[in-house]
C-alpha cells in the first residue's frame, strides 16, 4: 500500500524534537465552544463492506486483501476483531469458528443498523462528533463513499450527534480541482442538515495530507493554500490534519508549509505511528504538544491533537493507562479539542469501538489479540468508556488527573460463562408471510436473559428477533420462498450461546390481490420538487414520484424485501382530468441482489388515458423471481420526465 496516514511511519522523536517554549504565552483567545473546540471528535472510516450487503462496491472492502474473496486467516486486513454481539446483520467469513464455538462473522458499514448501532455507541460514551473519512471518490469507491455520507448524516441526526466531512487528499492526482468539484456537487448538501458540525456558526471541513513529506502528497505550497483558501471562501472552518512536525518543518513535514499550515483554523497533528506508550506521549508533549500549543495561540488557531488507544496487535494499550497518558497530557497542555484516532480503525487496531474481550470471541488460530491480551480483562466497551472520561476531563466535569479513572471491566462484572444452546428448535406454523419458531430453554449459571432469532442470508445471517421467550413468528417474509433460521442465547453480562441447530420452511403461496410494493423502500434516478419516490408506493392515487425534467433515461425502484415470483406489475397515474393522455416508454428489469440486474420487460409505450382510470399494466414472464424491480423511462408524450403516482406488483 502506498503510504498515506494509515502507513505512516514514525521518523525518530529526536531528530524532531525542539526545546519547550519558555515565557508567557500570548493573550489569544481560543474559539468559543462549538462542535468541534471544546469537544470530542472521532475519526470515523465507515468502510467496511462484506459481499452481498448491497453496497455498489460488491467486495469485502478493507476486511481481507483481496476484496473478492471472503476474508480469512491467509487473506487478512484487520488487527483486531469486532465485538459483533450487537450486530443485527452479519456476514460469515471464511476464517475459522470463535473459540466458542461461535461463526466468524463480520459487519458491513452499508447496513444502516451498523451506523446506527455506532453512533449510539458515540452518544452513549461521549464522543460528541464524527470526522467522516472522505477519500478520492472518483473512484470505483465512490458510490458506496457517496451512499455512507447519507447514513451516517441519517444516524448523527437520529443519535444526537454532529459530524463533518474530512477530506483525505493521499494518492488523489487531480485534488486540488476534483475536491472543490465534490464539495460544490455532492456533500456541501449535506451541511443542510441539522447534525452537520459548525463552529464559529461556519460548516466545518478538514482536509488531511497537506504537507506530508512522501510521494504520496506531492502538491506544492501554493497549491495546498489555494485549496484551503477556497474552502474558507465557500464560509468554511477548516481543519488541517498535518504532519506532527508541521511547525518547524523537519522530519514527516516539508519544508516551506507553514503559510499553509497557519492559514487553516484549527490544527490536527497526526500521532499514529509516532507514540506507542506512555513515556512517548510524555516526550511529544514535552517536545512537540507545548511549543505548537503555544504558536497557535500565538496565531489564532484553534490546536486539537491526537488521542488514539494503541495498536491491539502491538500490545500497546497497557490495558487503558497508554490512552489516558494522552488524554491527560492533551488537556493539560489547554487543547481547544481532542481528536480520537480512530473509531473504527480493526485495520489498524487503532479502534476504540467494541472489540472481543477474549480468545473465546476471536477466530481459532487467527493471530488475531483480544482486549486481554495483557492478562488484564476488559469490556467491549472499555475504550468507549474511557474516551467518555477523557471527554469530562476536557470539558472540567472532572479534574485535570494523571491516574485512570476509568475501570477496566464495570463493577458486577466478571461472568464470562455463555448459557448453552437452545434445543428442539422447529417450525411450529407457517404463513404467506410469516414461519412461527419454538425451542426448548438455555440454561445458565447467572441466568438467561433473552434469545436472538438469526435468520440465514446467504453466507451470513440477521437477527430478526429478540424475544425472551421460546417462541417467535418472523414476519414480513415472501410468498413461496424457503428460509432457515437458528436461534442464541444470551445472558445479563452479553454472553451469547452457541447456535441452535437450523431448521427450515417454506411460506404458503400469496393469493394474486395483493400489491407486494406497498409502503415499501424505494429508490431513483432522480426527482422533481416534492415527488421523490416514496410517493409510488404509499397508496395515494393523489401523490406521484416525477424525475428531473429532460434527463432521461431516468428510473425508479421498489425493494419487495425478499426475492419472490412477480406477475405483474400495475403503474397508475392521477385521476385528475387535467392529465391529459400520454405515453411513456419503459422496461422493466429485476434483481435479487440489489446490484446485478437483468430485464424481465424490454423497452416499450405503455399508454396511460384519463378516461380509462389512467393505468397501465405490465405483464411479467412467468419465470419472473426479484427482489428489486426498476423501472427505466426513455420518453413521455405529456412531460418530459417519468411520472408514476402508484407502483404497484403482483404475484400474479
Amino acid at each position: 500500500m502506498a503510504v498515506s496516514r494509515r502507513t505512516f511511519l514514525a521518523t525518530v522523536l529526536a531528530g524532531s524534537a525542539v526545546g519547550a517554549l519558555a515565557g508567557t504565552q500570548s493573550a489569544y483567545a481560543a474559539s468559543a465552544a462549538g462542535d468541534v473546540v471544546g469537544k470530542i471528535t472521532v475519526g470515523y472510516q465507515g468502510w467496511f463492506a462484506c459481499i452481498g450487503d448491497g453496497a455498489p462496491i460488491n467486495g469485502w472492502w478493507h476486511w481481507s486483501q483481496n476484496w473478492s474473496q471472503a476474508p480469512s486467516t491467509g487473506n487478512n486486513a484487520i488487527k483486531a476483531w469486532p465485538d459483533m454481539r450487537e450486530y443485527t446483520h452479519t456476514y460469515q467469513t471464511a476464517y475459522p469458528n470463535f473459540g466458542n464455538g461461535q461463526p466468524a462473522t463480520l459487519f458491513s458499514s452499508y447496513d444502516q443498523q451498523t451506523v446506527d448501532t455506532h453512533f449510539l455507541w458515540m452518544q452513549q460514551n461521549g464522543c460528541d462528533t464524527a470526522a467522516l473519512q472522505r477519500f478520492n471518490p472518483n473512484s470505483s469507491e465512490g458510490p458506496t463513499r457517496d451512499a455512507m455520507a447519507t447514513k451516517v448524516r441519517s444516524s448523527a441526526e437520529s443519535h444526537g450527534r454532529k459530524f463533518y466531512i474530512m477530506y483525505d487528499a493521499t494518492g488523489w492526482t487531480n485534488m486540488q480541482s476534483e475536491m472543490k468539484a465534490d464539495w460544490t456537487n455532492k456533500m456541501s448538501a449535506h451541511t443542510a442538515s441539522s447534525a452537520y458540525a459548525r463552529q464559529n456558526g461556519k460548516p466545518v471541513v478538514c482536509i488531511w495530507g497537506f504537507g506530508f513529506n512522501d510521494n504520496n502528497h506531492p502538491w506544492d505550497a501554493a497549491t495546498c493554500l489555494d485549496v484551503v483558501n477556497w474552502f474558507k471562501g465557500q464560509g468554511c472552518y477548516v481543519i488541517g490534519g498535518v504532519p506532527r512536525e508541521w511547525r518547524t518543518g523537519t522530519g514527516g513535514s516539508r519544508a516551506g508549509y507553514l503559510g499553509v499550515y497557519h492559514a487553516f483554523n484549527m490544527l490536527s497533528p497526526w500521532m499514529v505511528g509516532a507514540i506507542g506508550n506512555a513515556a512517548d506521549s510524555d516526550s511529544v508533549y514535552q517536545n512537540i504538544n507545548v511549543p505548537d500549543q503555544a504558536d497557535c495561540n500565538a496565531n489564532g488557531i484553534d490546536y486539537q491533537p491526537c488521542v488514539l488507544p494503541g495498536d491491539v496487535s502491538g500490545r500497546q494499550r497497557a490495558h487503558g493507562d497508554f490512552m489516558w497518558r494522552q488524554f491527560y497530557n492533551m488537556v493539560r497542555v489547554g487543547a481547544q479539542g481532542i481528536y480520537i484516532s480512530m473509531f473504527d480503525e480493526y485495520g489498524e487496531g487503532n479502534q476504540i469501538a467494541k472489540t472481543a474481550e477474549t480468545q473465546a470471541t476471536t477466530p481459532t488460530g487467527s493471530g488475531l489479540l483480544a482486549l486481554d491480551e495483557d492478562g488484564t480483562a476488559c469490556s467491549a466497551d472499555y475504550y468507549l468508556r474511557l474516551t467518555a472520561d477523557g471527554g469530562k476531563m476536557l470539558k472540567g466535569q472532572i479534574a485535570l488527573t494523571a491516574t485512570r479513572p476509568t475501570q477496566p471491566v464495570v463493577s458486577g462484572g466478571g461472568d464470562t460463562q455463555p448459557p448453552s444452546a437452545p434445543g428442539g428448535l422447529q417450525v411450529s406454523g407457517h404463513t404467506a408471510s410469516s414461519v412461527s419458531l419454538s425451542w426448548t430453554a438455555s440454561t445458565d449459571n447467572v441466568g438467561v436473559t433473552g434469545y436472538s432469532v438469526h435468520q440465514v442470508a446467504g453466507s451470513g445471517n440477521t437477527v430478526v428477533g429478540t424475544p425472551t421467550g421460546t417462541t417467535f413468528t418472523v414476519s414480513g417474509l415472501a410468498p413461496s420462498t424457503g428460509y432457515s433460521f437458528f436461534v442464541t442465547a444470551r445472558d445479563a453480562a452479553g454472553n451469547t450461546s452457541a447456535a441452535s441447530g437450523t431448521v427450515g420452511a417454506t411460506t404458503d403461496a400469496q393469493p394474486g390481490n395483493v400489491n407486494l410494493a406497498l409502503h415499501q423502500p424505494t429508490s431513483e434516478s432522480s426527482h422533481t420538487q416534492v415527488y421523490g419516490s416514496g410517493n409510488a408506493v404509499d397508496g395515494d392515487a393523489n401523490s406521484y414520484w416525477e424525475s428531473n425534467n429532460n434527463a432521461f433515461p431516468q428510473w425508479l425502484q421498489v425493494d419487495l424485501g425478499a426475492a419472490q415470483h412477480v406477475g405483474r406489475v400495475v403503474l397508475t397515474l392521477p385521476p385528475p382530468s387535467a392529465w391529459s393522455t400520454r405515453t411513456q416508454t419503459l422496461s422493466v428489469s429485476g434483481s435479487t441482489d440489489g446490484s446485478s440486474f437483468s430485464t424481465l420487460v424490454g423497452s416499450a409505450g405503455y399508454t396511460f388515458n384519463p378516461a380509462t382510470g389512467n393505468t397501465a399494466t405490465v405483464t411479467l414472464p412467468a419465470s419472473a423471481n426479484a427482489r428489486y424491480l426498476r423501472l427505466t423511462f426513455t420518453a413521455n408524450t405529456g412531460w418530459p420526465a417519468g411520472q408514476v403516482s402508484e407502483f404497484q406488483v403482483y404475484a400474479s
